[in-house]
């Protein structure tokens, strides 16, 4: 009798001591709130600093796509007040003799450890007086930078990614995309390319160096295309495990593609659930968050009593992803940002440490009954609470 029971002791230790698998809860705060029929605080994307957050925002001024010089706010550690939003002169954007303004739109930030600054990478963009984006020069659409010193609290002006003389590359931005930081300091970053602001996209994604000052291009990767609509386009990309991961905008639906090196990709495939449905997210972004015990999509979709939301583009879901098979296990999905009658399109996604990540939004109140159904101008962090900690956040 002791030996059978010490036997059935002996079988259910592992299961004792099994660790549970992972899961989050969502801790949602509200930055601020505007809506004064002027603009509206849009793009918000966060990047942990030391001692802290930064996260950079701007005015959508209520004609499509057009965006302010880059503001940003900074919180002391995760749980202080705000300050901000703060524009300065090398972030704001630049008139010219002609009436045209260039400006800085579509911005991510992140952190680089090895030089300790802060990168904001996003698209340079030509306005005309009301507003349009132009595409009158040559190279109009570029991808431009920033840095910060936490140290100094500066910034430089914006400055160009040179890449080479292709016409591929006449068109290339990095927007409302991830990009990553590789253990020896070497970044990889996602472009959408064409020859023209009229051609349809691609993506390839873009190896480059970083001194503290000067973002140098290497090389780039293969280029994924389709031949649907405006093509592959606001690529975002993030590691996990030993593999790189790419989720791609696409009008019809959106699509993922995966890599061993983070340059060579595979032939994209459409976002699908487990059991073999379209995911329904289409024309708008989609973004990742990693942690070690596991990966996840945050996405917007159809079919979730959202038929009043232009492009279905809220609530914002998040879900974890079947790595081997590149598809979405339905059952973890999650609403993290409710919706309450704006689009939540347009958002940032990041890791703050081992125990949190973020997803930052503000609410785009671009239909008539906004306001009626709850929604009030405003920008929210979306605080992803790990039930274990990410001891490699990225």
């Amino acid at each position: 009798m002791k030996s059978l029971l010490l036997v059935l002791l002996m079988a259910a230790v592992p299961f004792l001591h099994a660790a549970e698998p992972l899961h989050f809860t969502v801790k949602l705060e509200t930055v601020m709130k505007h809506d004064d029929g002027r603009f509206l605080w849009f793009h918000p994307r966060a990047a942990a600093i030391p001692g802290g957050v930064l996260m950079t925002i701007q005015k959508h001024l209520k004609v499509s796509d057009y965006y302010s010089g880059l503001h940003f706010m900074t919180r002391s550690g995760v749980d202080g007040p705000w300050t901000g939003p703060v524009l300065t002169p090398e972030l704001d954007w630049q008139q010219q003799p002609d009436g045209v303004t260039i400006s800085v739109a579509d911005v991510t930030p992140g952190w680089h450890e090895k030089t300790g600054k802060l990168i904001a990478i996003g698209c340079r963009v030509r306005y005309s007086p009301k507003g349009a984006q132009l595409d009158d020069v040559k190279r109009a659409h570029q991808t431009v930078y920033a840095v910060y010193d936490p140290k100094t609290t500066k910034w430089t002006p914006w400055q160009a990614l040179e890449l080479p003389a292709d016409d591929q590359f006449n068109f290339a931005r990095n927007a409302c995309a991830q990009w990553l930081v590789k253990p020896n300091g070497t970044l990889l970053i996602p472009l959408y390319i064409g020859t023209s602001a009229k051609d349809r996209y691609s993506t390839t994604v873009a190896e480059c160096r970083f001194n503290g000052e000067k973002l140098t291009f290497v090389r780039n990767g293969n280029v994924l295309r389709l031949d649907v609509a405006r093509g592959l386009y606001e690529p975002s990309l993030i590691a996990f495990g030993s593999r790189y991961y790419l989720t791609l905008r696409n009008d019809v639906r959106g699509y993922v593609s995966t890599s061993d090196d983070g340059l060579q990709f595979a032939e994209p495939k459409p976002w699908t659930f487990d059991d073999g449905a379209e995911l329904g997210s289409y024309n708008t972004q989609q973004h990742w968050l990693a942690h070690s015990d596991g990966l996840f999509l945050i996405y917007t979709r159809r079919g979730a009593n959202n038929d009043h939301i232009v492009r279905h583009r809220a609530p914002l879901f998040m879900a974890r992803v079947d790595t081997e098979k590149l598809h979405i296990l339905r059952s973890t999905e999650k609403i993290v940002v409710p919706e309450r009658g704006a689009e939540l399109g347009n958002f940032g996604a990041c890791s703050i440490n081992e125990n949190e990540s973020w997803i930052t939004v503000s609410e785009g109140m671009f239909m008539k009954d906004s306001k009626q159904r709850g929604a009030e101008g405003a920008t929210f962090v979306a605080r992803i609470l790990w039930s274990s900690p990410n001891p490699w956040p990225n």
